[in-house]
């Protein structure tokens, strides 16, 4: 297939885009604007692979996206772009609507004036993925779990322009009959993360002697999903899902950011110890907790298992120890980032 990845110099989006390049037969245009979290260096080593091309453009460009679509002609789109930190939609809630909003927005327009032109197979294989976040349910009790007909309820700018954007999708799949999927994910964390969410700060911080900053008393309930995990989920669904379903995607690992916290901290014992021979456990500082912080996510990913057969492949520690030691091994990388425009001081505790 040829496929267009929105995003795809993001986080999830590089880690996407590795994966349909480096094992399948797929041609990628990943499509990004390189705003400060798009880094072209986290696909460094695609930059001479014949399968695949970059674009750096913006979804809220539509006479730009439109372009795309009619030079490269794809098969699937697999819509990743987004503001995505709940911190900054607090502070700038602007950019969250544009993006989030007006950006999907272009980006059906466009993948609906292409469907329209496709005839035959073309128009029974084009697939339009819209990957959303679980935010957009709003906060659970100490029980219970996220599932695909839980209401909307969302509590911060960024979970209520990512819930915008789903009704978007959603519509346009209703209303002109474009092919689309959704996916609802919990927490990601993995290789190439941008240092301001919650595990490369507490990975960066420690290493730096810095205090690791903890929201509240930590008692903030994540269910944490590998990042390579998600890869492999979202092109599961693109390539076997029913089109106009959604599908949640969660990892199976629960956790207290407290408990995660001094998780990380005892791998970074393990693996790299103070100089001093005190444990990084002693940098924890409690903050003030953030405006609308909702207390517990958790992802019911029954669905995709029964119908797709995906499940996770990381357990509730084989990933974190992975991500660390990452980190660890690829000093360059976010050395390059914190020596740049971007400081380490956001909480990014989500």
């Amino acid at each position: 297939m040829k496929i267009i990845v929105t995003g795809g110099a993001g986080f999830i989006g590089s880690n996407l885009v590795r994966l349909l390049v480096t094992t399948t037969n797929h041609t990628v245009l990943n499509v990004d604007a390189l705003t400060y979290a798009g880094n072209r260096r986290s696909l460094a080593d695609l930059e001479q692979n014949p399968r695949y091309r970059f674009a750096q453009t913006d979804i809220c460009d539509a006479a730009a996206i439109a372009g795309l679509f009619t030079e490269f002609m794809p098969d699937w789109v697999m819509h990743l772009a987004a503001e995505s930190h709940v911190d900054r939609s607090i502070d700038g809630p602007g950019a969250f609507i544009q993006t989030n909003v007006v950006g999907t927005f272009s980006l059906l327009q466009a993948a609906r004036g292409h469907f329209e032109t496709l005839s035959g197979p073309a128009k029974d294989a084009f697939r339009f993925l819209h990957v959303s976040t679980d935010e957009v349910y709003g906060s659970l009790g100490a029980t219970g779990l996220f599932t695909e007909e839980t209401p909307y309820d969302p509590h911060s700018p960024y979970s209520a322009s990512k819930a915008s954007s789903d009704h978007l999708a959603r519509a346009w799949a209703d209303t002109f009959k474009l092919p689309v999927l959704v996916t609802n994910c919990s927490n990601n964390y993995g290789p190439y993360q941008f240092p301001e969410k919650l595990i490369p700060v507490v990975i960066l911080k420690a290493l730096r002697g810095d205090p690791i900053p903890v929201y509240g008393k930590g008692e903030n309930i994540r269910d944490w999903l590998y990042v390579g995990d998600h890869a492999e989920a979202l092109h599961t669904v693109i390539a076997k899902g029913r089109t106009g379903q959604t599908y949640n995607i969660g990892g199976n690992n629960e956790r207290q950011n407290i408990a995660l916290v001094r998780l990380l901290c005892s791998l970074l014992d393990e693996f790299r110890p103070r100089k001093d021979g005190k444990k990084y456990e002693s940098q924890i500082s409690f903050v003030t907790d953030r405006p609308g912080h909702d207390l517990r996510y958790a992802i019911d990913a029954t669905k995709i298992k029964r119908e797709l057969g995906w499940t996770p492949k990381q357990d509730h520690t084989s990933g974190f120890r992975q991500t660390v030691q990452w980190y660890l091994d690829n000093e360059a990388w976010w050395k390059g980032i914190l020596d740049g425009s971007y400081k380490l001081e956001r909480l990014g505790t989500g």
